[in-house]
């Protein structure tokens, strides 16, 4: 199975969950894995990041 038809098989699936503590359990693996990425980046990275963000949330960035 190629790399999209995994994907749209776990949206299929979690659409179709009603049980909202493993909906919690599914966004805190997603939470885990963004962090240990977040880690992996040099403190300049971050930073850079970091004013991306401001930039973005005072409406300073332009779009093209």
């Amino acid at each position: 199975m190629d790399l999209n038809a995994e994907k749209l098989e776990l949206i299929q699936k979690i659409v179709e969950i009603n049980d909202v503590n493993l909906l919690k359990k599914i966004k805190a693996v997603f939470n885990e894995v963004e962090n240990e990425v977040w880690l992996e980046l040099t403190p300049e990275q971050q930073e850079e990041i970091n004013i991306g963000i401001q930039n973005e949330n005072r409406s300073d960035v332009v779009d093209f």
